[in-house]
């Protein structure tokens, strides 16, 4: 399809005629409308489509209809009928009131170009642009992020199951890309045994017998592995899809001992980061956060958090489950820098903060990075009756440290932490330990007490930081953060968040953009109508208590 880009669309007097007259109070399709203007032009989609061929539905109202589908909650059926049937849509879309619309698979087939051009961000960004040009979107104070889990539109699996549907999906390809090598290559108990979902079937409730199938389907996806990568085999059969997922899982899970065919031991299993978990989603990978298991991926959400202004989402990041929220720190400000959205605060968790983002953040954005800090990780300040390395003076110039009792230590050491970040290892001697009056509050070691320290400005950010956190002032600003959790917990039961309605970490980032600009189309829309933020719940029970202080912005 060919895409001939159109300008701004205007609203037709009909449509307009006859909205007003069924919405006098307005919807959220109108007033948006009406306060925004035109969100999308189509002039922004043109790299999506080709030069030539059947004119294509307009991108820019496609863009539109997608937020609007999030905003509603609906699937690509009901949005396609809202279009063709929904007087404040057309009138959001600026279409004649005779407009047919479009198929509703046309939707399915612009995510598909949108997830191939990152267009998902395009959506996040039109809204906030025309949120800008009307003095609704302010970025340069303060801003807070935090991530929460999402569930892969996979179902998860058990080890057997994954194994069998493994095997089950790269006889399936194959039978479509070469039935007849298939079908002299198969064994014949193939037809029975993988011929259905593993789901469908039962498996042994005994540990021995598990085992056997476990072992009998390690077996037969070896063998298919050795036909399908025997010399004369057609070459195309190992670039399928399935078949190298299938490649990668039994790796993953099986091994040759003495030309036997068994099961890896968990600790000969590859780390989370690589390890598959449904052949069904080969980008979702399995992750443990405190008491949460999943199977799937993790979203990270920035939003504004001025008071007494409009909060609005800025940056939403998808990542595979096993990345670190502390690896997202330094992407999060680069993606709004591209944006020239960065704040002057960033209020975070415990899990996006160390000493080196302390510095750099500031360093190469100009951001102040709020959040906790870990403390001393020590014996002695486990047992909180002994010296930390905080409890030690250090001469940075002269490259010495001196420790509580007196004694310095000038054997200073620059090195690199098993992680790689740079270090400083300071080592007093034996001799001087040993007589020290003070020696029990410091160290048990016959050799002496050993301190790691991080370069100069890392560590002095370091300390200052755990200082201020200490502070009733450090916290009562830092509860400005826990408004983050309403966000999470509102694109959750308005959107859906944590649970994909597509495969792959491409599509899944497209849901979390898309759900991020309906949220804020959402918001704008409260803010035109003077609707105010939702108090936090409380239960009939909780209110006969005490009154506790009210969190500021976590409303």
């Amino acid at each position: 399809m060919s895409m001939q880009p159109s300008g701004p669309n205007e609203v037709p007097g009909q449509t307009a005629r006859v909205a007003r007259a069924a919405f006098p109070n307005g919807s959220l399709a109108i007033r948006v409308r009406d306060g925004l203007g035109p969100l999308f032009g189509d002039e922004g989609f043109v790299d999506l489509f080709p030069a030539r061929g059947k004119p294509a539905w307009s991108p820019g109202r496609l863009a539109l209809v997608l937020v609007l589908q999030f905003v509603e909650g609906l699937t690509d059926r009901q949005a396609a009928e809202a279009v063709r049937a929904r007087i404040d849509w057309k009138y959001a879309l600026g279409l004649e009131l005779g407009d047919p619309g479009f198929d509703f698979s046309v939707l399915s087939e612009f995510r598909d170009r949108l997830t191939g051009a990152d267009g998902g961000r395009r959506v996040l960004d039109g809204i906030l642009a025309a949120a800008g040009e009307r003095g609704l979107l302010t970025t340069a104070g303060r801003a807070r992020t935090d991530s929460t889990h999402v569930l892969s539109a996979a179902r998860e699996l058990s080890w057997l199951e994954m194994v069998a549907e493994s095997l089950r999906a790269a006889l399936n390809a194959l039978a479509q890309e070469a039935p007849q090598w298939l079908v002299q290559a198969a064994e014949p108990d193939w037809f029975r045994n993988y011929a259905t979902r593993a789901e469908d079937s039962r498996f042994p409730k005994s540990r021995t017998k598990r085992d056997e199938v476990g072992a009998r389907i390690g077996r037969d996806g070896m063998r298919l592995l050795e036909a399908v990568f025997s010399p004369g085999t057609y070459e195309g059969l190992r670039t399928l899809e399935q078949v190298e997922y299938l490649r990668q899982v039994w790796v993953q899970s099986f091994h040759l001992v003495e030309g036997e065919v068994r099961r890896r031991d968990p600790k000969d299993r590859p780390p989370g980061a690589m390890r598959l978990v449904t052949p069904y989603d080969s980008e979702a990978r399995g992750s443990v956060k405190r008491d949460t298991v999943w199977d799937g991926y993790k979203v990270h959400l920035t939003e504004t958090c001025e008071p007494d202004a409009l909060n609005l989402i800025t940056n939403v990041a998808t990542t595979v489950a096993t990345v670190p929220d502390i690896s997202m720190t330094d992407a999060v400000h680069a993606q709004l820098a591209q944006v020239d959205r960065l704040p002057g605060e960033h209020l975070v968790d415990a899990g996006y903060v160390d000493a080196h983002l302390l510095v750099s953040t500031r360093r190469e954005y100009g951001i102040t990075l709020t959040g906790p800090v870990a403390g001393v990780i020590s014996h002695q300040a486990a047992a909180n009756n002994g010296f930390t390395a905080d409890d030690f003076s250090v001469d940075w110039e002269g490259e010495q440290v001196t420790c509580p009792g007196g004694k310095t230590a000038r054997c200073w050491n620059p090195d690199r932490s098993p992680e790689g970040t740079p270090v400083i290892r300071v080592r007093f001697s034996g001799g001087q330990c040993r007589p020290c009056p003070v020696r029990e509050q410091c160290t048990t070691s016959s050799r002496g007490r050993r301190l790691t320290l991080r370069p100069r400005e890392e560590h002095e950010a370091l300390r200052q930081a755990r200082a201020e956190q200490d502070t009733e002032t450090w916290k009562d600003h830092y509860k400005t953060r826990a408004g983050v959790e309403g966000t999470i917990s509102q694109a959750v039961g308005r959107c859906g968040l944590r649970r994909s309605r597509y495969r792959g970490l491409a599509k899944t980032s497209l849901q979390h953009q898309l759900t991020g600009a309906a949220i804020n189309l959402a918001r704008i829309d409260a803010y035109l109508t003077g609707t105010p933020r939702a108090r936090t719940r409380t239960s009939r029970f909780a209110a006969l208590g005490p009154a506790e202080p009210k969190l500021s912005g976590a409303e």
